[in-house]
């Protein structure tokens, strides 16, 4: 009989209240406050994940989930509620550190393209908007990099989810209609520098007039002029302004001074992680403790 005990973890599971699990270990990160609120905010009972715990002199030390134990108490109220933990009776401290250390090592976390086909499976009705509204235009959601295809869909997601339907389908008619199809106008960059104009200046914008003018630039030189300036879709938006704006004088002439204004807009969009590459980045799910994700946005 073959003997599969070395693949076997050596736990039992146990319902332990919050108030006897004690998470103040040298070797953990400080607790957010602020993860915890939001997915306290957002709380799912079925994303909880069992709780790590050594028990070690009679002491449950969590070694991985302090997060969760502190979602799970604001939201019912009180530390006598039991969570699940997957105790261990015989780590010292220091493997309780390495496991800690080295539990995501080999791991591969979703990335924002998965999350979204996974959310289309389960009949999100925002991942279903989205999707029909990009095939609407005769655009596709993938991994592909073709023209017509949109690799940023964690940026289509956040636009839709802060500015709604009509700013979403605006923008890609923009970056569709200027630039047809090129796939380097569907970019992160891009997408955010198109949805900050529009909602910065709205019926301002005559479309027609933004085809003809900024399309004479394609997709990778206004990357390479916003790159010269700095890093972020705000200096995409420049570039874009700038071509739009031309020789323009006077009233025609849209204010650069409104772009850099402090709106919801800039901070929303400024504010988070600009590079090309975080629509590729890895996500947790919303009750994966701190330890274990590596979240992006827009």
């Amino acid at each position: 009989m073959n003997d599969y005990s070395q693949f076997v973890p050596n736990v039992h599971f146990e319902l332990i209240p919050i108030r006897n699990l004690v998470s103040n270990q040298d070797y953990q990160r400080s607790l957010s406050p602020t993860h915890v609120a939001l997915a306290a905010e957002n709380f799912d009972l079925r994303q909880i994940n069992p709780v790590k715990v050594s028990r070690r002199n009679g002491v449950c030390y969590v070694f991985n989930g302090q997060h969760t134990i502190e979602i799970v108490a604001l939201r019912s109220g009180s530390r006598d509620t039991p969570v699940w933990c997957m105790v261990y009776d015989d780590l010292e401290y220091e493997e309780e550190a390495d496991i800690f250390a080295n539990q995501m090592k080999y791991v591969r976390p979703l990335k924002p393209l998965e999350i979204f086909s996974a959310n289309i499976e389960a009949g999100n009705p925002n991942q279903i908007i989205i999707k029909k509204l990009v095939e609407s235009l005769g655009l596709e959601i993938g991994s592909a990099k073709r023209p017509g295809m949109i690799l940023a869909v964690g940026t289509l997601e956040k636009i839709y989810e802060k500015y709604g339907y009509h700013t979403l389908s605006r923008t890609l008619m923009l970056c569709g209609a200027t630039w047809e199809g090129d796939v380097n106008s569907f970019s992160a960059n891009m997408l955010r520098a198109v949805t900050k104009l529009i909602v910065t200046y709205g019926d301002e914008i005559d479309d027609e007039t933004f085809v003809e003018r900024v399309g004479n630039k394609s997709p990778r030189q206004i990357s390479r002029l916003a790159r010269e300036r700095g890093s972020g879709s705000l200096y995409y938006a420049q570039i874009i302004l700038e071509e739009y704006n031309g020789k323009r004088r006077g009233s025609a002439r849209l204010s650069a001074r409104k772009l850099y204004a402090r709106t919801d807009l800039e901070m929303e969009l400024e504010n988070e992680d600009e590079s090309e590459e975080s629509d590729e980045s890895c996500q947790g799910t919303m009750f994966q403790d701190l330890e274990e994700s590596h979240a992006v946005a827009l």
